[in-house]
């Protein structure tokens, strides 16, 4: 049905309620000749006579008397339904899914996740730790959560954590039976643990500055995984050496636990950052999200 055919429903339900034309041409905000016009179209339409018209009142016919409750109570539930949108304004609900990394919601979206649901208790959140650069859109993810420098073209980004600093690590274990490489062209003597990235399947590159410039060094050794954390783990058990962001081994580095090198040739790399299709930035609950997650 057209939205003009509706708006003659409309108009009918005024007159029909009102039993006055001028009455209800008030209601509606239109003349009472225009109203009268648009009853003779919506009869001329249906092919039946729905209202009786004297110098005194209008009533329905029988046929307009069914009309009247037949259609009376749909309009009534769409204004019910239009109006009860007024409790996701008071009370946001709705389900968010996102894509995130398994550092970045340890170290940084967790605390933050836990407080957000206790502020909105009817909004429910779905989590999916993956190292894969996902398309959000082609998998029903309302966002993301990446390194800023691996967020997808296109999209709306808001950082929510500080730039995150990068070590090469080993344990003590480990360093019993290896020197403690003094440049980046030493780890090509060492066993390095690699991290392969499930996007292109490519080993993650360890990156560093020396003499003013940027280099990547290529990674290879015995051990091959693709999480940062089993990334940590494997080097806490002497397999070799691992490049990961230091937020990840800090604590087992101040009990001793983890020995970091080479750190004056580290890199900082962009921080994380929320990213989302810039369409869904103004939809409920992402916004709020949005808001509560962002750098304040």
């Amino acid at each position: 049905m057209s939205r003009e055919n509706f708006n003659e429903l409309l108009s009918f339900l005024a007159v029909a309620q009102e039993r006055s034309f001028t009455r209800a041409a008030a209601r509606r905000g239109v003349t009472p000749s225009a109203l009268s016009h648009t009853m003779r179209l919506l009869e001329e339409r249906l092919g039946v006579t729905l209202l009786t018209r004297t110098t005194r009142r209008v009533v329905p016919t029988s046929a307009g008397e069914y009309l009247l409750q037949t259609i009376r109570p749909l309009f009534d539930e769409i204004e019910n339904r239009l109006s009860s949108l007024d409790e996701f304004r008071k009370s946001p609900r709705g389900t968010l899914r996102l894509t995130v990394t398994e550092e970045s919601l340890s170290f940084f979206l967790r605390p933050r996740i836990a407080e957000f649901l206790k502020k909105y208790p009817s909004i429910t959140i779905e989590v999916s730790t993956d190292l894969r650069l996902v398309d959000i859109v082609d998998e029903s993810f309302d966002a993301g959560v990446r390194l800023g420098e691996m967020v997808t073209h296109g999209m709306v980004s808001v950082p929510i954590s500080p730039d995150i600093e990068f070590t090469v690590i080993g344990s003590p274990a480990y360093f019993k039976t290896h020197a403690l490489p003094k440049k980046p062209s030493a780890l090509a003597e060492h066993n390095c643990i690699g991290v392969r990235l499930p996007t292109h399947g490519k080993i993650y590159s360890w990156r560093f500055r020396q003499n003013g410039k940027n280099f990547k060094f290529q990674p290879t050794g015995q051990f091959i995984c693709n999480t940062v954390f089993a990334t940590r783990d494997a080097c806490l058990d002497g397999i070799g050496l691992a490049y990961i962001p230091k937020i990840v081994a800090q604590p087992y580095i101040q009990t001793g636990e983890l020995i970091p090198v080479l750190e004056k040739f580290s890199l900082t790399h962009m921080g994380f950052h929320l990213f989302y299709p810039r369409h869904a930035q103004h939809a409920m609950p992402l916004s709020l999200f949005i808001e509560d997650m962002k750098m304040k």
